[in-house]
Order: C-alpha cells, then sequence, then structure tokens
C-alpha cells in the first residue's frame, strides 16, 4: 500500500491517491467511502453487481476480523488464503477494523483484563491481541487497524485515560506479534471528549511505527459542535503523508465535518440503516452546479414516499459514493467551504420543506 497525498486549497481538507499494492488497478482517490461488509461481502449488494458500483471507488471494503471469531476457523481461513480468496474479491482492498457499529460496541472489563470482549453468535468473548492477531494473519486484509478500548463522550477523567493506556498497551502488543513491523498496521487514536486526551494519545502513537491511523470512539455521545475540536485536536498532530480512517461518522454533515479536519477514510454504516429501514437517497450532489431554487426542484415533490425504481434511487451505495466523488471535484476545484456550506443549506431547506407533512 502506498498513499500520497495532494493539498490544493487552504484549510485542513485534503486530496489523496491511494495504490493498491500490486493491483493493475488505478488508485483510490480519496476522501474515499470504505464500504461495510459482513463477512468480506457487502450487505444488500450481490456479487455480480459489485462491478457495477462506480469504479475505482469501490474498491474499499471494511472488514471486522470479530466476525471471524468462531466459524469458519483462522485455520481454515488461512489454508484458503485468506478473506480475498474466500469470497472471490481478490482485486479489492480490505481495511479492517474491530469496530462494527451495526452490532453492539465491545464491551471492557477491570483494568486486569487482557483484551475486549465482543458479542457473537456463540455469546460474549474476550479478545486479546494474540487472539486478534492471528485474525488479522488468517483474515490477509490490506491494512488493519490495531484494537481500542472506545469509550462514550460521557465517561470520567480517570475512565478516559484508562482508555489511552490500553490502547497503547495493546497497539504495542499488536506490533510486536505483526510479521510485517507495522507496515500495514493503523494505530487506533481515542481519547473520548477530552482534546487533552485525544492529543496525548495522538502524540503517543504517531511514535510508533504505524503506516497510518485509526481514529476511534467517535459518534459516541459528543455533540456535534464539540466534535470539530476533537478531530482538529488528532489531525493537528498526526504526521500529514499518512493516512487517517475514522469510523461512525456516517450522516453526510458528520463526514463533511471529518474531511474538514483531515480525514481521508470513512466507514459509514449510515447506508446500511438506511437501506435496511427500507429509505433511498435522494439529496443532490451537483452542489455547486445548481441554486437553492433547483435543489427544491430535484425533490421528488412529496416529501412522504419516492419512486424508488427511479434510476438515480437504485443503490444507496451507489449516491454515496456519489456524494464522495463530488467533494473530491470540489476540492479540486478549491471550492470544498462553498460545497460544504451549500449542502447543509440544502439539506436544511429539504427538512423544512418536509416538516408541514409530517
Amino acid at each position: 500500500m502506498r498513499f500520497v497525498v495532494s493539498k490544493p486549497s487552504a484549510g485542513k481538507a485534503r486530496l489523496g491517491a491511494l495504490y493498491l499494492g500490486g493491483s493493475v488497478a488505478p488508485p483510490v482517490e480519496t476522501p474515499a467511502l470504505v464500504v461495510p461488509t459482513r463477512r468480506g461481502l457487502p450487505s444488500f449488494i450481490p456479487k455480480d453487481l459489485l462491478e457495477h458500483l462506480p469504479y475505482p471507488d469501490s474498491l474499499l471494503l471494511h472488514l471486522s476480523p470479530i466476525h471471524f471469531m468462531e466459524c469458519p476457523s483462522t485455520k481454515i481461513i488461512k489454508n484458503i488464503g485468506g478473506v480475498h480468496q474466500m469470497v472471490g474479491l481478490q482485486d479489492h482492498f480490505f481495511i479492517a477494523s474491530p469496530s462494527d457499529s451495526v452490532e453492539s460496541l465491545p464491551e471492557y472489563g477491570g483494568t486486569n483484563k487482557l483484551g475486549a470482549s465482543f458479542e457473537t453468535p456463540y455469546g460474549r468473548r474476550l479478545v486479546n491481541p494474540k487472539d486478534y492477531m492471528e485474525m488479522i494473519s488468517a483474515t490477509g486484509p490490506d491494512l488493519w487497524a490495531s484494537l481500542a478500548d472506545e469509550v462514550p463522550a460521557w465517561v470520567t477523567e480517570k475512565r478516559s485515560k484508562l482508555s489511552i493506556d490500553r490502547t497503547l498497551k495493546w497497539l504495542d502488543d499488536c506490533l510486536s506479534l505483526d510479521q510485517e513491523k507495522g507496515a500495514s498496521t493503523l494505530g487506533a487514536v481515542v481519547g473520548g471528549a477530552s482534546i487533552v486526551n485525544r492529543k496525548k494519545c495522538a502524540t503517543e502513537v504517531s511514535m510508533r511505527n504505524v503506516s497510518g491511523f485509526w481514529l476511534g470512539g467517535f459518534g459516541l455521545g459528543e455533540n456535534i459542535e464539540e466534535r470539530s475540536a476533537l478531530l482538529d485536536a488528532v489531525t493537528d498532530i498526526l504526521p500529514e503523508e499518512k493516512i487517517r480512517f475514522v469510523s461512525r461518522l456516517g450522516l453526510p454533515e458528520e463526514v463533511l465535518q471529518g474531511i474538514a479536519a483531515g480525514i481521508d477514510l470513512f466507514d459509514s454504516t449510515y447506508i446500511f440503516h438506511l437501506t435496511i429501514g427500507g429509505f433511498a437517497l435522494v439529496f443532490p450532489l451537483d452542489i455547486l452546479g445548481e441554486t437553492p431554487e433547483a435543489w427544491s426542484r430535484n425533490s421528488s415533490g412529496n416529501c412522504t414516499k419516492i419512486n424508488l425504481r427511479a434510476t438515480i434511487y437504485r443503490h444507496n451505495t451507489h449516491h454515496y459514493l456519489g456524494f464522495f466523488r463530488s467533494i473530491r471535484q470540489a476540492l479540486q476545484q478549491q471550492k470544498f467551504e462553498l460545497f460544504r456550506k451549500r449542502f447543509i443549506e440544502s439539506r436544511r431547506a429539504h427538512l423544512t420543506e418536509a416538516m408541514p407533512c409530517s
């Protein structure tokens, strides 16, 4: 994996290119969406339809190693050749993190616990760094994030500091067991809702031999106003040449907030929850080329339902990948802040129009 950053405009938002190892595919441009999967395959998208998603934007897939805790065994997965061979997606790029916001968050015991406790189909299981690295070795993701003790925003200062100590200890343990010596590792950065703790963790992780960073613990109770300062506290410290990946910032406004802070990759289950709820994304993508009057014309005309058979509404994943492409175009034109402002205004306009129909 090779990551190259370009910074065409003022501010912290940035364009980048992720070169996918020995693949003949063109680089994936960032900021980008990492499509969520269950055991390596995207939900609601049959494997034979993956090729119809925008290429190469759709090559990035998220993988939770916790999904492979019980069956098939890590030995079987490794003998098959890892998750790429197992699901038949050799040309795709898997990024693994223990986080899975579709399921419940991991729970953590007292200070003597050696790992994180995750809910599995076979009950709650404790995962220590050795177990986790066995799953990483077996599944063979292209990038993987170390274990993290994520805590919600309302925990005490003592608990927040403990989460940092655990996360750093687990990172060091994972790196000591890593045969590639950090060449594919994303160091986990936590710290709750404390700017001081976020800075401390980011500083410590930056000193480790990692290829990039996974920002954990966001979307766990902090309000959107205080989140910008927390994101900036981290990205101000992280080296600019290394990739940055965040989980749980899935709403379009949250994505734009993360990009403004300098985040490159987003693992969003927003589209999963929309689809399972029977909703389709309909917001316009050509924000810079439209006026507020055009936003209104582009709405369905009925705020209670939309025509799900219309081509433009065919896949939520397809639409959201288009959203990220529009963001990159705005960055290339040095108009990201204008895009962000107009997009948020358009969303507010749609919500205002919908209120009388509720």
